[in-house]
């Protein structure tokens, strides 16, 4: 651990203070970690630095997210987002300044120069949002094409033949997130039914076991994927078995032209 001694001030003898230098690694990574998430202006990233952006958001502080979407109401900005009579306002006024101010300082900061450049005539950070997305996303009806779309696609998800629970679920994952950008939302219970249904045969008898065990509808999706990567492990095992015993003669066959009679 680094370490440097500071001397104590005034006259007389003088006390050697340690100064921790690893407070500065910690006070790093606690700014690092509160960096939102940049975007790098390509168009087909912007999907998910949305979905990235709305966690950092709400992580911090849900309101600030409704400012994102809802505005500021009949608070008068310029175009810096400053306020034009903050002296005048109320003290929810104040509070909602705040939270505006602080919402607009992080979308800026999520931003490179030449995406700032192109809504940096917008005075709110609902503006400025709103500019982005219908940027990248289109306008309402674009995006009400794609969630259409999206739709669609959630249901009819199949898991393939070729591929395990895990690249599944990354699929699964990438689909719901699309839907909820678009606020087209599901509940756990949904997500959980249409993971089961999009099974391939072979996972029939595990479906069926559950359904019979337990009630779906309590069931998360977390703890859905855990036990079907657990069931995953053990389907060869269990083919295997299979195998084994069809190979075993069975009560009145015929082996090198004998009748098996056991007993």
């Amino acid at each position: 651990m680094s370490r440097e001694y500071a001397s104590g001030s005034g006259s007389g003898s003088r006390a050697a203070i340690p100064y921790d230098y690893s407070n500065n690694n910690k006070n790093e990574r606690f700014a690092n970690h509160n960096k939102p998430p940049m975007f790098n202006g390509d168009p087909e990233m912007f999907s998910w630095w949305k979905t990235k952006m709305y966690s950092h958001i709400m992580g911090m502080d849900d309101e600030l997210w409704d400012i994102l979407e809802e505005g500021v109401g009949d608070l008068k900005l310029d175009e810096e987002g400053a306020t034009l009579d903050r002296k005048a306002h109320t003290t929810e006024q104040k509070k909602l300044y705040k939270k505006h101010h602080t919402i607009r300082g992080i979308l800026v900061a999520a931003l490179p120069h030449k995406e700032y450049l192109k809504m940096s005539d917008k005075s709110t950070a609902k503006a400025m949002f709103a500019s982005l997305c219908s940027l990248y996303e289109g306008n309402k009806k674009v995006r009400e094409v794609k969630a259409t779309t999206l739709v669609h696609q959630y249901e009819l998800f199949r898991m393939r033949e070729d591929e395990n629970i895990e690249t599944m679920y990354s699929r699964f994952q990438t689909l719901v997130s699309g839907l909820q950008i678009l606020k087209k939302r599901y509940v756990a219970s949904d997500h959980v039914n249409k993971i089961l249904r999009s099974l391939p045969a072979k996972w029939r008898p595990k479906v069926t076991a559950m359904e019979e065990a337990k009630d779906l509808n309590t069931v998360s999706v977390e703890d859905l994927i855990s036990s079907l990567k657990c069931h995953e492990i053990i389907i060869p095992q269990l083919h295997f078995i299979t195998r084994e015993w069809q190979n075993i003669p069975k009560f009145g066959a015929t082996v090198n032209g004998s009748q098996l009679n056991f007993g």
